[in-house]
Order: structure tokens, then sequence, then C-alpha cells
């Protein structure tokens, strides 16, 4: 069985590319962060042994330190708002009286049933004018029409 030649398919034939020369960049360099340590002479410092300190100094005398309780600054709050300490912390959480609870409960509850019966209620429109706003577009469409024909075959002669 002879299928003859292979077909041809059409080639397009693009241009040679722009040589650009290769881009030439640096080797990237990181700055190492360094310091020099600190040194930090110890709280109890004394002379080496064998080494007699002068006179005029002296060790210095071990002052006990006290802790002095630091006093909250008094806030100010509303009358209607409570505190909670937070157990093993020295947070503070403010918890709105009953009322303020009350009053933001009723307003959710309000809009969300308000939001689900509107949205309800319009998807039962809609089901319920689906069918009129259709037959009220096809008998428009159907009179264009009609217009539209009658226009087209000319005026009536006379």
């Amino acid at each position: 069985m002879n299928l003859g030649e292979p077909p041809l398919f059409p080639s397009i034939t693009l241009p040679e590319p722009l040589q650009l020369p290769p881009p030439i960049l640096d080797i990237p360099r990181a700055d190492i962060p360094s310091y020099k340590p600190l040194v930090v002479p110890p709280s109890d410092l004394r002379p080496p042994p064998g080494i007699k300190p002068d006179a005029k100094d002296e060790p210095p005398k071990a002052t006990p330190k006290t802790k002095v309780p630091v006093a909250k600054p008094p806030s100010i709050k509303p009358p209607e708002v409570q505190t909670f300490d937070v157990p093993g912390t020295d947070i503070e959480v403010p918890v709105p009286s009953g009322e303020i609870l009350v009053t933001a409960a009723t307003t959710a509850f309000v809009s969300v049933a308000a939001t689900l019966l509107a949205t309800s209620l319009f998807k039962h429109l809609v089901s319920l004018f689906k069918p009129i706003f259709k037959q009220a577009w096809n008998k428009m469409k159907k009179k264009e029409d009609l217009s539209s024909s009658s226009s087209l075959s000319g005026p009536p002669d006379s």
C-alpha cells in the first residue's frame, strides 16, 4: 500500500535573537558581625593575694538590697467595667457588665435573624416572580419582533 509523499507542513523562519553580552555580577560578600567582648568585673572585686591595698582603697561595704514594692498607678475605669485578674500573671482583663453583654447579644441575634429572614424572603419572591417576568419578557419580545418585521416590509401601498 502506497501512501504517497509525506505532507509538507508550513514553517516559519524566525530571525536570530539579539546577542547581548553576559552580565557581570560580583560575588556576594557577607559582612560578618563582630564585637569586642565586654569584661565586667565581679561585684566583690579584691586585689590578688600578696598585694596590700592602699589605705584609701577599702573594700565596699555590702549593703543589703531591699525590694521596694512598686505601687500600681490607680487606673481610671468606668463604673460599669469590671476586671478579672488572670491567675499567675499581673494581667487584668476588662469584663463588661451584664447589661452591656445582654445588649450586645440581643443586637447580634436580631441582626442575624433579620438577615436570614430577608434572604429566605428574597429567594421565595424570586421563585414567585420569575415566571411572571419571563412571560412579560416573552410578550415584549413578540411585540418587538412583529413591529420590526412590519417595518422591514415597507410602507403600505395606497
